[in-house]
């Protein structure tokens, strides 16, 4: 007699990493903070310039001082959670947000130059979104 059909064990996430509790009205700042970031993060992922990464590296890590279960549920989070284990893991950044970061900063950095905006405004904006772009590449890649 066959055995019958189990289906594929799901795969274990790590735990999130803990933290000391603080005090009460600091954690209350830190989770409305991480709501904030969090939302920030959401429309960053429609609205072009507005990272997401970064919201969301922010949001995990006042998640992770104020509210356990925020940060449980981030960290196993399908689109986010990603991103939290692989910048708790050595800081590292994928090679699809960097090529992510590269487009946008550049859609960003043209749109600066054919607009009206003031040219100081355009080159410093473009330098700085290069710095970081510089930054990002040289970050370590998930395994």
């Amino acid at each position: 007699m066959p055995a019958p059909h189990q289906p594929p064990p799901q795969q274990q996430l790590p735990p999130p990493p803990p933290h000391a509790p603080l005090p009460l009205v600091v954690r209350w700042l830190l989770l409305a903070f991480a709501g904030l970031c969090l939302v920030m993060g959401v429309v960053g992922i429609f609205v072009p310039g507005l990272p997401t990464t970064v919201f969301i590296l922010m949001a995990g890590w006042a998640a992770a001082r104020s509210s356990p279960r925020l940060h449980a549920w981030l960290w196993r989070h399908p689109l986010f959670g990603s991103m939290l284990r692989n910048w708790a893991n050595g800081g590292c950044v994928s090679r699809r947000a960097k090529w992510s970061a590269t487009a946008l900063m550049a859609l960003c950095a043209v749109v600066l130059v054919v607009s009206n905006a003031p040219r100081w405004a355009a080159v410093t904006a473009s330098l700085c979104m290069a710095c970081v772009l510089a930054w990002l590449w040289r970050r370590p890649e998930p395994r």
